[in-house]
Order: structure tokens, then sequence, then C-alpha cells
């Protein structure tokens, strides 16, 4: 069992401008509004619950995530768990089977693509800093925020992080062709299975390594404090997890495993919480 370490924490920040709203439609799930912010071709379904700084969830799920993949499939419900402290923001990922988001396949620039929504979304609401927390594929996607939009996220959290395992490359490129790509293909018949490889050679294929989305190099510098919730499955690897950790400047760590009874998940909430609380920016 791994302890807890802070290290020092350094973050600026500059806010964003809000974009022109967009049209907002509601249907009620889960007790929650869902609205509805459109850009282009692109029409991304979400939800806030509760109230106070901005915190962005992302699920777990991969190319299928999903606001109730939050709720039903998650270790912890981020919503319940947070929604008494913070502005919680979830989405459903650009044509996620089971979700209400749709757009089209960026074949030249996947990982940008979904985090023009992720960005977009925030802009749309007028939000200029926030914090997230990501499941799974939201490891890859939170670097890519980190990457474009530094001063804009005061810190993360990093669950169950996806990450390349070299004895295992096409893992991801595999699994999608065979789950999320026919069943895109079904759902959208503009959409081919050819599209769909090119699509996911470029997301997992063209740099099969480390967190995708960035280089060590890039979080060897990246100083906005994270907290990492390692875990160990083909998809989500402890040693990239850990190998993060070791790198970031500003990184903690939580218990492992932490997955393998009620207590050890209730501890590693509490400690995101407090991660959570202590970087949350002071009013002024």
């Amino acid at each position: 069992m791994m302890d807890p370490v802070r290290r020092t924490i350094l973050t600026t920040g500059a806010a964003a401008t809000a974009v022109a709203a967009a049209p907002s439609v509601f249907a009620q799930t889960g007790g929650a509004a869902m609205s509805f912010y459109e850009k282009g071709a692109v029409r991304i379904a979400y939800q806030e619950t509760g109230s106070g700084f901005p915190l962005l969830l992302i699920a777990g799920g991969g190319l299928n995530s999903s606001i109730s993949n939050l709720t039903g499939n998650s270790p912890f419900n981020p919503i319940a768990e947070f929604k008494r402290e913070y502005r919680c923001i979830a989405s459903d990922l650009r044509n996620a089977a089971g979700g209400q988001s749709t757009g089209p396949l960026e074949i030249d620039r996947p990982w940008d693509a979904y985090c023009d929504d992720q960005i977009g979304l925030m802009d749309h609401l007028g939000i200029g800093k926030f914090m997230v927390l990501g499941f799974c594929i939201g490891g890859p996607f939170i670097w890519n925020l980190l990457k474009r939009a530094p001063d804009r996220i005061a810190a993360a959290v990093l669950a169950q992080p996806s990450g390349s395992r070299p004895e295992m490359r096409d893992l991801f490129y595999d699994n999608n062709m065979k789950g999320w790509g026919p069943e895109l293909v079904k759902r959208r018949p503009g959409i081919t299975m050819e599209t769909v490889d090119k699509f996911l050679t470029k997301m997992y294929r063209t740099n099969p390594d480390f967190v995708f989305t960035v280089t060590r190099d890039f979080v060897r510098n990246c100083q906005t404090p994270v907290l990492i919730l390692p875990d160990d499955i083909p998809a989500h690897p402890y040693k990239v997890a850990m190998e993060v950790a070791r790198l970031a400047p500003n990184a903690e760590v939580t218990i492992y495993p932490w997955k393998d009874s009620q207590e050890h998940i209730d501890e590693v909430v509490e400690h995101a919480r407090r991660f959570l609380k202590a970087h949350e920016p002071i009013k002024a």
C-alpha cells in the first residue's frame, strides 16, 4: 500500500472568454436536466449538477464514454460525491453508443477533436478556470486539456487512467474496431468502417506510447497539480500511471489497490476531496 505524497504546487491562471450560447433543449435524466451545446456539425449533450467552483467530469468507457457511466459503471459516482461542493459538468462523448452527442469523425485529429468539444463546452457555459476529474480515457483527455489550455485548469484527478502497454500496442485499436466502430456505422450510415479504421489508426497506432496525447517531457514540465488513482488492468496500466506520478512535479498518488473494498474506495474519494479543495482557486 502506497502512502500519499504531497508535493509543492504552483499554478497560474487566466480566464478565457465565453463564446455565444448555442440552442439548448432539456430532457430529464437521473434527476438533472440534459442540455445540448452545438457548434457547426457537432452536438454535445451535457448535464450540470450542484454549485460552486466548476468541476468537469469525464466518464470512463473508452469511446463510449457517457454520463451514464459516471453514475452506473464507475468505482464511485463523482456527481453524487461532489455536487454539494462543486458545479459538476459532465457530457456524452461525441458518437458514444448510448449517448446523445454527435459529430464528424475528424480522422486527422481525433484527440484534438474531442478536446475541442470539452473546451468548447466550457466556453459555452462561460467558464474560464475549472478543475477536472476523469476516469479511464479521461486520463489522455486530461493531458490533452493540460496541453491545450494549461492556464484554465486548476487541478486534475486521473482515475484508472488509460495508457499504452508495449506488449499490447493494438489493444485500444482492436477493441474499438470490434465494439465501438461497427455500432457507430449502424447508427450513422454516412460513416464506413474504412473511415473508422483511419480514425482509430491515427488515434491509437500513429503514436502508440505512454499516455497517447503528450510526451514524457510534457508531463515532466507540467506544473498543474495532478492526483493519480492507479489501476492495473490491460487498458489501465499501473506502470504508466506510476511513471506519470514520478514525472509530474506536482503529483500525488492515492493508495493502491483501492477498488478492492468500499473502505478503500471511500478513502480514495476523501483523498480526491482534500486534493480538490486544496487546489480550488481562492476567490478575491
